[in-house]
């Protein structure tokens, strides 16, 4: 068995963690597991190049859940001393007596559990300092204030943090790994008086050497926020519209959500009768891989200790599996795909980790130069999405496009369509990038609404 943790740090959490399920065990309980999340952060911000905020934060939360026949309770506390270990055990236990049953709540298969796995490169030793951090601040947003046109900022700001997180079952599972991530964002504005714009960019990296140079992370923001000065209104036409990889993720999102366990057992999602069917073009595969060497929702097994690996959602177009942990998996009468997400005060929930859409062959260029007129969307604002019936309405703003050009900015605008149509009609560009969590290429939508003036 593998982990990034240290030995020490390792087997000290782990010691613990046994020893709060032992204790259970000792009450009454007939199962349980035990979660343990410990950490450090350091952020600083700045704004109109001075320094405002600095905070740090240290840290260790705790998470116990209990399972008396079909009941389960959970307790969490960050406090790890003695007494308070005792009075969480024996709270969790009672708790668990008088609980409504949950036919599908349990751990999770003991055959499914991980035993071994890779160091997926998750943790970067060095400790950034409050003065590096304000470095990095300063020169991202210098550099956004430093376009032409800038003429104000909202701030840039610089994180570092390290964490730990330790599980333990009551049926064999026990390991750990660590993490870090660092960041670099600012925020400007373009502009006086009502004809303001505002735009952003930033950066989130697990290693500093993958963190991209504050300079160029300020550079791109202040060429976007200008870009947006002078906005018209669009008038109101059914057109295709593109999605900058900046929001195309969303796209994803809206998938992932349409298939995971809890919504389609609950007949609350409107792809809960495609399992084996196309809803996308076959030119279209999405893949959710949770090891991802360095990649920014990366582990190496689920929150139940499950081993994950890679899966592919949507294979040629066609729907593949749901995204499941063992209680969604039970009740829909399948097994876990090992895609349980946990925190210390909740039950496992099932959730992507890295997902995304592969590339496909046009170039963005490509994609654009057959629209005769259309909209390219940069941000989208609000959330009017019906997962029961995928209808989809968001307010947006980008540039119009015209002849296959990019040309004036457009704002104050809702682009309106059905996710399934969206997802049949839609066509990704050759230019996927992993700069977060869920990451898709350039897409075109084609016979959207766009509603404006």
């Amino acid at each position: 068995m593998s982990t990034s943790s240290s030995t020490a740090t390792a087997d000290t959490a782990s010691d613990l963690l046994n020893d709060l399920i032992q204790t259970a065990l000792g009450l009454g309980a007939d199962a349980a597991d035990a979660l343990m999340v410990d950490g450090v952060s350091l952020s600083v911000s700045q704004r109109l190049g001075k320094r405002e905020d600095l905070e740090r934060a240290e840290g260790n939360d705790l998470g116990l859940r209990v399972f008396i026949g079909k009941r389960q309770a959970i307790v969490s506390s960050t406090d790890t001393s003695a007494d308070t270990l005792k009075e969480l055990v024996e709270r969790a236990v009672a708790m668990a007596k008088v609980a409504t049953e949950d036919p599908f709540c349990g751990l999770a298969d003991q055959a499914l559990l991980a035993h071994q796995w890779s160091d997926l490169d998750l943790y970067d030793s060095h400790e950034s300092t409050a003065e590096e951090l304000y470095d990095r601040a300063a020169i991202a947003e210098d550099a956004a204030r430093a376009h032409p046109g800038i003429s104000n900022s909202e701030g840039a700001d610089a994180s570092w943090s390290a964490n730990n997180v330790h599980l333990a079952t009551s049926h064999g599972f026990s390991g750990s790994y660590r993490s870090s991530s660092y960041s670099i964002s600012t925020a400007v504005v373009a502009g006086e008086g009502t004809e303001m714009e505002r735009d952003y960019d930033y950066s989130l990296s697990r290693h500093l050497s993958d963190l991209e140079d504050p300079a160029l992370v300020g550079r791109r923001a202040g060429e976007r926020t200008v870009k947006r000065l002078n906005p018209r209104k669009a008038e109101t036409a059914q057109v295709p519209v593109i999605f900058d990889p900046r929001i195309s993720g969303g796209i994803l999102g809206h998938f992932a959500s349409a298939v995971t366990g809890p919504a389609v057992a609950r007949g609350t999602s409107f792809l809960k009768d495609h399992m084996d069917q196309q809803v996308f073009s076959p030119s279209i595969t999405l893949i959710d891989d949770p090891h991802r060497l360095r990649g920014l929702a990366s582990k190496p097994f689920d929150g139940e200790g499950v081993s994950n690996q890679e899966t592919v959602l949507a294979e040629a177009g066609v729907l593949k599996t749901w995204i499941l942990d063992s209680a969604s998996a039970r009740q829909l009468g399948q097994q876990t795909t090992g895609h349980a997400r946990r925190g210390t005060s909740s039950p496992p929930s099932p959730a992507t980790t890295n997902l995304y859409m592969t590339p496909g062959d046009p170039t963005p260029d490509a994609l654009l130069e057959t629209i005769t007129s259309g909209f390219y969307v940069t941000e989208l604002i609000g959330f009017g999405v019906n997962q029961v019936t995928g209808d989809y309405s968001r307010g947006a703003a980008g540039y119009w496009i015209e002849k296959g050009e990019i040309t004036y900015p457009v704002s104050e605008v809702t682009i309106a369509g059905n996710l399934k149509d969206m997802f049949m009609h839609l066509t990704p560009a050759n230019d996927l990038e992993f700069r977060y969590a869920t990451n898709a290429p350039t897409l075109r939508i084609d016979g959207m609404t766009v509603a404006g003036a």
